[in-house]
């Protein structure tokens, strides 16, 4: 998952502690404020001396933040005051430049200062979000709803404008007219403040669900209690349970999806059960940790603040600038994937009842007894153990012989670990990346294992985004949780693990390739439902023979897995998608529900209203639940996905189908790699990305392509 923080970009700022303000310029009476003595020392008043700009965690501390957000947001409103107030005509350069430019010691301090809040947090930096959450949000309207801007931006004639140019042009007047720039001044009022109070309850949000996944993690008493896990694993859980204060006890941390990776190992029925529920309430149990007003509250307010803006929902508001264009169009892509990922999810559940009967369990197939009997299932029809497959995947060897093996082979591109780097936590690891011409193109971090401190899930930042204008080139970090092995313990992953991998990577090639004048159109800066695409795409190079042989090694004897093993593997390939496939668009359906509310009245309390919701969409087997709950759906009520979360599916349509293309037309070639790259991965927003898939495949997306690829549809 991407995870984009929404900050204004900036272009370069001369540093000079001895002044104070500018002189006002011939065209405005407003001065812009420089650093003072007193923020001589903060490391956000200037640009890094690292390489790339690359973020001096060296020297950025806690203290840092606070002062470096005060200036920044000063600073920043004096720019905009200085283009709204201009005496000259409004211009291409004096207007949307100058937005595109504002905000520079602002971004630079935000922009470290989200990935922390995720990877690296502490009450320090989470008491700060909360307390600037609400002003970010109020700065960001001071901009989106300034009329004098806007009118500058309504000003300029567009038409005569020419490639990216034009686009910035109509990125900026479209995002100013979406923010409600076009409304009353009371209505603009309005919106101020529901977009304060709303981020603010994101925050909370977000805070509330971190402890709610902290405290609600597995303690165990009896060692065989945990049957089932490897050695490794086990004492991994105890040496996490020594951490947390529980020594001689185990603890067995959530991740942040419904099901957890641990349940198709646990023999014992109990601890499995206790498992799943310790994640499905995590975030519901009355207590300080419980989520669920706050939703509630979101999901009210996005409606009213809907409904200001003139449409009939927030899924509507939200839709208008992504590939979909609409709620109706996501959800008929949903529907399209919901009724035969049930129907295999259905087949799926009687395969596995039909084993537990067979073993005599006396039991029903309930939420925490699927993954451990699907994994039977999956070794009875194809032969295929997970523990079998684990040992030849080890991180920095699937990393380095897999991911980074796989883009040289395609793209042309190269990786040198860097030592001398620094870093924000110990785990973090950083490499220089190599153009096809041997140039230098960016900085890669990775930061691999799950800490209490450390959201869950798996996504890309860039700490530099890339930008002709500012001659910036990418800075980009992967965040992931795999779980840490024990001191000396080799880190082995499962299959699963190794396609997040690469499905990261994916949005790391998409920043790497980034070739545009304006940050903001940079990138991963697209559409949501455009943003998973090249992500999802990369994860169809794990299996590559190619790349499978270079990569799947032995931790031990170095050997390559062999052939019989790959075969399983790849037989297995479309196995249990009706489960994951209902999982995911259960909760895309949850998510555009929980949007599409038109009246306060269809409004029910979270549990009610997801299990209506859910009863609805013919999402009825109790034994398939949403990958996420809505009271720890974080994507949509801490993260940028509301009413997006479809976006992986519509993605997903798009990966198939050009994969699709890409084997028909020779497949892993580096002519393949060079022609994506120059179609899908270089252009970031500046260019109208339904034609650029058009560009690249010769034909609009087809759904087919992916239907064959779940097994849902036969070849």
């Amino acid at each position: 998952m991407k995870n984009i923080t929404s900050v204004l970009l900036i272009s370069s700022l001369a540093f000079n502690s001895s002044c104070t303000t500018m002189t006002k310029t011939e065209t405005s009476n407003t001065e812009i404020p420089f650093p003072d003595a007193s923020l001589a020392n903060n490391p956000f008043m200037k640009k890094s001396t690292l390489q790339y700009q690359a973020p001096e965690f060296d020297k950025i501390k806690d203290e840092h933040f606070k002062p470096a957000f005060d200036f920044g947001l000063k600073q920043q409103i004096a720019e905009l005051d200085q283009i709204a107030n201009s005496k000259s005509m409004a211009t291409f350069e004096n207007t949307i430049v100058a937005i595109e430019n504002s905000g520079e010691v602002l971004k630079r301090a935000q922009i470290v200062f989200f990935n922390l809040t995720s990877s690296n947090t502490n009450p320090t930096l989470q008491k700060l979000e909360e307390e600037y959450a609400p002003i970010f949000a109020a700065q960001s309207d001071k901009i989106y709803l300034n009329d004098k801007i806007y009118q500058r931006i309504k000003a300029i004639d567009i038409s005569k404008l020419q490639g990216e140019d034009k686009r910035l042009a109509e990125y900026y007047l479209q995002n100013f007219e979406i923010a409600g720039a076009n409304l009353s001044a009371a209505d603009k009022e309005k919106v101020k403040k529901l977009n304060e109070e709303l981020a603010t309850l994101a925050t909370q949000y977000s805070a509330k669900l971190l402890e709610a996944r902290k405290n609600g993690a597995l303690i165990l008493d009896n060692v065989s209690e945990l049957d089932g896990l490897s050695a490794d694993e086990i004492a991994a859980a105890a040496a996490d349970a020594e951490k947390a204060g529980h020594p001689g006890k185990y603890l067995l941390a959530l991740q942040n999806t419904t099901q957890q990776p641990l349940l198709q190992n646990l023999k014992n029925r109990a601890t499995r059960e206790k498992l799943f529920k310790a994640s499905w309430y995590r975030a519901e149990k009355g207590n300080a940790d419980d989520t669920r007003s706050i939703l509630e509250k979101q999901a009210k307010l996005r409606m009213e603040k809907a409904h200001i803006q003139g449409k009939k929902s927030f899924a509507e508001w939200k839709l208008q600038d992504q590939m979909a264009k609409n709620p109706e169009n996501a959800m008929n892509l949903l529907a399209q994937l919901a009724k035969p990922g049930v129907e295999a999810a259905t087949k799926e559940r009687d395969e596995i009842q039909a084993l537990i009967d067979q073993q005599k369990g006396g039991f029903t197939v309930e939420p925490w007894d699927w993954n451990f009997y699907a994994e039977q299932v999956r070794k009875a029809k194809y032969d295929l153990d997970e523990n079998q497959i684990k040992p030849y995947f080890e991180v920095k060897t699937v990393l380095e012989k897999g991911v980074f093996f796989a883009a040289e082979k395609f793209y042309g591109i190269t990786f040198k670990e860097r030592k001398d780097l620094p870093v924000y936590h110990p785990d973090v690891v950083s490499y220089e990346v190599f153009d096809r011409d041997g140039k230098s193109l960016a900085i890669y971090y990775l930061d691999f294992y799950t800490r209490s401190n450390k959201s869950g899930g798996a996504w890309m930042n860039n700490f530099v985004e890339q930008s002709h204008l500012l001659g910036q080139k990418p800075v980009i970090v992967n965040v992931f949780n795999y779980q840490k092995p024990a001191e000396g313990k080799p880190s082995l992953i499962s299959y699963d693990d190794v396609s997040t991998m690469f499905h990261e990577f994916g949005h790391t090639l998409h920043g790497l390739f980034a070739n545009q004048k304006y940050v903001s159109i940079s990138g991963t800066n697209t559409p949501r439902d455009f943003v998973e695409f090249p992500s999802q795409i990369n994860e169809f190079f794990a299996l590559e023979p190619s790349v499978l042989k270079n990569y799947a090694l032995h931790y031990q004897t170095k050997q390559p897995m062999p052939q019989s093993l790959v075969d399983k593997i790849k037989k297995a390939a479309t196995f249990n998608q009706g489960y994951s496939t209902t999982e995911l668009v259960s909760a895309a359906t949850l998510d555009m529900n929980w949007h599409s509310v038109t009246d306060e009245s269809q409004f029910k309390p979270t549990l009610e209203f997801e299990k209506s919701v859910l009863n609805k969409y013919g999402f009825t087997l109790s034994a398939v639940p949403p990958r996420y709950h809505s009271p720890y759906f974080a994507h949509i009520w801490g993260g940028g996905y509301s009413a997006g979360y479809y976006a992986y599916m519509w993605s997903d349509m798009l990966n198939s189908d050009a994969w699709d293309w890409i084997s028909t037309h020779g497949g892993m070639t580096r002519e393949n790699g060079d022609r994506f790259r120059k179609y899908i991965l270089s252009v970031g927003n500046s260019v109208d990305l339904n034609q650029a898939f058009k560009d690249f495949t010769g034909r609009t997306p087809d759904i087919k392509p992916l239907l064959k690829d779940k097994g849902f549809i036969s070849r």
